[in-house]
């Protein structure tokens, strides 16, 4: 009888963790070669489950795909390595057990670290040496992303009829990492043809119990949930499990009475586990009927606090300037505070705040922010990078953030920590800036990474970079494109210093409706100058602009004269094409910027007056 057969007449009980298991043994390596290199050792595991009561066990190949394995050095041996997973588990097995072929997820945080692409490549390399093998079923565990699952699930049910289960993994109870509620994302799975659809991993069993509450029976497929033993403990360098055996069996049929017919174990389970669920569903009975709860969400608007109009509806409405003062490196921000007054009188729209710019600790641009919003009543705009926090981090930051009401932030990846003061510290980079723009749209729709409510909405104008000052501009655009799909509502550009550039750059993004802000950023010196060119990732300076820098020799005086001129030239040539203005303050010299925004409030004043005569 197939496997879906005796689903549909009794509950069936699956494996346990085998990583588990190898890691108590003391293997501490790559646990899917064991399978060439110690074949007994994974037979010994797999006949252990059986003999504990296993219906289903899976073959030891969760990591065997060229992703994971390239890690290892054994790209080469994905082929060699599945084919011996399954040939043990049948060993094993012996006619007593179905053997189900498992493929793991691949995403995890960061999407981009593995491009969909990618994902689609490693996968059908694993499940045609699955599917050529014999296995009974596909087993996909561990997917955190629905995206990436939908994905190989329907590849899978392309290339076979054998029985496929598909299970999500859950940060918090009942919804997945994008906010897609459990119980939507096992129906878009049923539809796209999975069998058996569920839960595996990150969560015990009291937690998956909750979120199984507000799932509905299946109309076609059935459920299935392989818990972790508890949530794990981290001990003298070990992540240790304490959930005992005779828990799995008071929570077995809490399980059964959720409608679940495929039960099993994950990280820290062991046979003793699997012999308590066997123990505790010994009539094997399953449900046909179940109360589902539905699960009230509160998220509010905070309407109290009046929000000035968003940057990019300034930009789409009239002329707009903002300026980047980076916040000191030093203590002390009583010249930063003189150029951040000097510039909101001039009338900028708003003050850029980098987030420790070229990778160099300055104060807190938080911090910043705040006394300039509370002390002069200037708008900040704050920098966020991937860099420097994880994805905890960040979303504290953010939360911190909206709890000040500031409300405008720059999402960027951030410069590498090997370019600045402290090249041996570590670059998080948990997400990536398209991941970032996520992760603040999700804030504004009150759900934090996790899906889990935040309570309240946050209203923040996401804000994303720009770099034309590459080869191929059109490739740009595209990650430009991304980002709009991503979230972001308008674009700084890395400053420019070509006025055909700009025109370039107007063409190139004239199909476009989001704004954007032209960066400007005026030269101090020669030595400036060649910096920016040969050592700033993303900045180009053109042969005439560095020449004209050079001209002017050892002049301090004469050098700013002349930076401020090529500015004015940029800023001529953006005038009509942008309405959004980005003028990069240079080493503090706001003297600067103040005279570049005076420049284009008088020429926008000019403009006007002319209209107004020939109007």
């Amino acid at each position: 009888m197939g496997l879906l057969d005796k689903l549909k007449e009794r509950i069936l009980i699956a494996d346990g963790a085998m990583g588990t298991l190898l890691y108590s043994h003391g293997i501490d390596r790559c646990f899917e070669e064991l399978n060439l290199s110690n074949p007994d050792e994974i037979v010994h595991i797999h006949e252990a489950y059986i003999a504990a009561g296993a219906d289903v066990i899976q073959t030891n190949t969760y990591g065997a795909n060229y992703v994971k394995l390239a890690r290892y050095g054994l790209e080469d041996e994905v082929p060699a390595i599945n084919r011996a997973a399954v040939r043990l588990a049948r060993q094993a097995a012996n006619g007593r057990a179905y053997v189900l072929g498992t493929i793991g997820g691949l995403r995890t945080l960061n999407k981009s670290v593995v491009t969909l692409e990618e994902v689609k490549r490693t996968f059908r390399e694993q499940l045609f040496v699955l599917l050529a093998e014999g296995v009974d079923g596909v087993l996909l565990e561990t997917y955190y992303d629905l995206e990436e699952l939908e994905t190989v699930l329907a590849i899978a049910r392309k290339e076979t009829d054998l029985p496929i289960i598909a299970h999500v993994s859950l940060h918090e109870v009942g919804v997945l990492q994008d906010g897609t509620p459990l119980a939507d994302a096992l129906a878009r799975l049923e539809a796209l043809g999975a069998d058996v659809v569920g839960l595996n991993c990150r969560l015990g069993p009291y937690h998956m119990l909750r979120s199984l509450e507000e799932v509905p029976l299946p109309k076609q497929a059935f459920l299935s949930a392989y818990p972790n033993a508890s949530l794990p403990d981290y001990r003298d360098g070990r992540l240790v499990y304490e959930t005992n055996a005779e828990y799995f069996e008071e929570t077995a049929k809490a399980f059964r009475d959720q409608g679940v017919r495929l039960i099993g174990g994950c990280c820290g389970t062991t046979p003793k586990h699997i012999a308590a669920m066997a123990k505790a569903l010994s009539d094997r009975t399953p449900v046909t009927e179940k109360t589902v709860k539905r699960r009230a969400v509160s998220v509010s608007v905070q309407a109290d606090r009046p929000a000035p109009s968003p940057l990019p509806e300034l930009a789409r409405t009239r002329r707009s300037v903002i300026v980047e003062l980076d916040p000191p490196k030093k203590l002390g921000i009583d010249k930063f505070l003189a150029g951040a007054k000097a510039l909101h009188d001039a009338g900028i729209d708003a003050l850029t705040l980098a987030d420790n710019s070229l990778a160099t600790p300055r104060i807190s641009n938080a911090a910043v922010a705040t006394i300039i919003k509370e002390q002069l009543g200037i708008r900040p705009l704050v920098h966020i990078t991937c860099r420097d926090r994880n994805l905890i981090g960040l979303q504290s930051h953010l939360m911190g953030l909206h709890t000040l009401g500031i409300t405008d932030v720059l999402a960027i990846t951030g410069d590498p920590s090997k370019i600045g003061d402290f090249p041996g510290a570590t670059s998080v980079y948990d997400l990536s800036s398209f991941d970032l723009i996520r992760l603040i749209r999700q804030f504004n729709e009150g759900l934090s990474y996790s899906g889990k409510p935040l309570g309240q909405k946050t209203n923040f104008s996401i804000g994303a970079a720009f770099n034309p000052n590459v080869r191929h501009l059109d490739k740009a655009v595209e990650r430009m494109e991304k980002k709009i799909q991503c979230g972001a509502h308008y674009f700084l550009t890395q400053p420019i210093y070509s006025e055909e550039k700009i025109v370039e750059v107007h063409e190139a993004t004239k199909h476009l409706d989001t704004p954007i802000y032209i960066g400007i950023m005026p030269l101090v010196s020669a030595r400036n100058a060649d910096f920016l060119h040969h050592e700033v990732p993303g900045i180009t300076l053109s042969d005439e602009i560095r020449a004209r820098m050079a001209a002017c020799g050892g002049d301090p005086v004469q050098a700013a004269k002349e930076g401020i001129a090529i500015a004015k030239s940029l800023i001529d040539a953006a005038f009509d094409l942008f309405n959004g203005i980005y003028l990069i303050t240079p080493f503090l010299r706001y003297d600067m910027t103040v005279e570049l925004v005076r420049y284009i409030h008088e020429k926008e004043a000019a403009a006007k007056e002319r209209k107004v005569v020939h109007g």
